[in-house]
């Protein structure tokens, strides 16, 4: 099993009279700082989000990881997600291969939708179109992929007619994920494509997806596609430290504050204190705890979900400092990676 951290690069980490500790260039600074001690470390993968509003930093994943990419030498890069919905196949297609030959053979993309509708309206494209630009956008990013040359046409694009799409990647091919929250058309897709899954839990119970992950199995069997590329993968908040109180009174702050502001525009309870330790509990999503307890949360996650291949922490809602973020990023590494991979040999 991978086992890596996702970021949506918050713009600022608070400090204790809640100011800012950082600007926004010393919070990129940061960010590579901590990416690099995680390929040092060993981390299997490090994964940039996309987003277009003032909380976030990561508006252009590609070029935050051609930065990692000259600071590391194997950690695996990817989006985390590329909201293909507002994208263009062909400057995404060409950002990731770019990447891919700047990282020697490590660029990857998870292909999704997004959970906010910024994007939209910033590029031109009408939100009632959501899930038909999404389908015809991944149609376009694959083809790209298979063929050099492409000849293709769509509702949303201008065409292509017998057009080279350059530079192409070390990998062949390209890897590309399908991100998905809980929407069974999402899953059925992928199984249709034979793409893996990466699904994002942020609340509720793991394995209330097991039924959906079933389907995306069966699906993809159905289809014929091979064994080896059906694969599984988990994205879900967390956060660890040496004991599992200390965990869980650094990240509840910044994660209520966060659930908070959503909340605001989707109509969304507050998040009380209860609710937060409901969700660190055995079943819930959240992987907030010591080593021990964080690592024997993700094997009930694998599991609940009949097996993993990756399973990445997403830490953001927290707002940490790089110092704590850091030393977070160490302990899964060095104590909850080592008693994962121990489980699952």
């Amino acid at each position: 099993m991978q086992i890596g951290i996702d970021t949506f690069v918050a713009a600022f980490a608070p400090d204790p009279k809640g100011g800012r500790t950082e600007s926004e260039s010393q919070r990129l600074q940061s960010l590579l700082q901590v990416i690099e001690h995680a390929d040092h470390l060993g981390l299997d993968v490090f994964g940039i989000g996309e987003h277009h509003r003032k909380d976030f930093l990561d508006s252009a994943p590609a070029v935050i990881l051609a930065a990692a990419a000259a600071r590391t030498s194997r950690i695996q890069l990817t989006s985390a997600v590329t909201v293909l919905s507002a994208a263009d196949p062909v400057r995404v297609f060409q950002e990731f291969a770019t990447l891919d030959l700047l990282s020697q053979g490590r660029a990857e993309i998870i292909a999704g939708r997004g959970s906010f509708i910024e994007a939209f309206p910033l590029f031109g494209y009408d939100l009632n179109d959501y899930d038909a630009l999404y389908e015809e956008k991944l149609d376009l990013l694959l083809m790209i992929r298979a063929n050099e040359e492409v000849t293709w046409s769509g509702k949303f694009r201008p065409s292509l007619n017998r057009q080279g799409v350059y530079p192409r990647p070390v990998q062949n091919p390209l890897p590309i994920w399908i991100g998905v929250g809980g929407t069974p058309e999402s899953f059925l897709r992928a199984g249709k494509l034979g793409l893996p899954l990466m699904v994002a839990i942020i609340g509720g119970e793991t394995a209330d997806f097991a039924p959906l992950v079933d389907l995306y199995r069966r699906t993809y069997r159905r289809n014929g596609h091979p064994d080896d590329g059906m694969k599984v993968g988990m994205h879900s908040l967390g956060y660890v430290a040496e004991t599992s109180q200390r965990a869980a009174d650094e990240f509840f702050p910044g994660y209520a504050r966060a659930f908070a502001e959503v909340g605001k525009e989707r109509g969304w309870a507050p998040v009380t204190r209860a609710d937060f330790e409901a969700q660190r509990g055995p079943n819930g999503a959240l992987m907030v705890g010591d080593p021990d307890e964080v690592a024997a949360k993700i094997v009930r996650h694998s599991k609940a979900l009949g097996g993993l291949s990756r399973v990445t922490f997403q830490m953001d809602p927290g707002s940490l400092t790089q110092e704590k973020l850091s030393r977070s990023v160490e302990l899964v590494a060095t104590r909850v990676a080592p008693l994962v991979r121990e489980k699952f040999g």
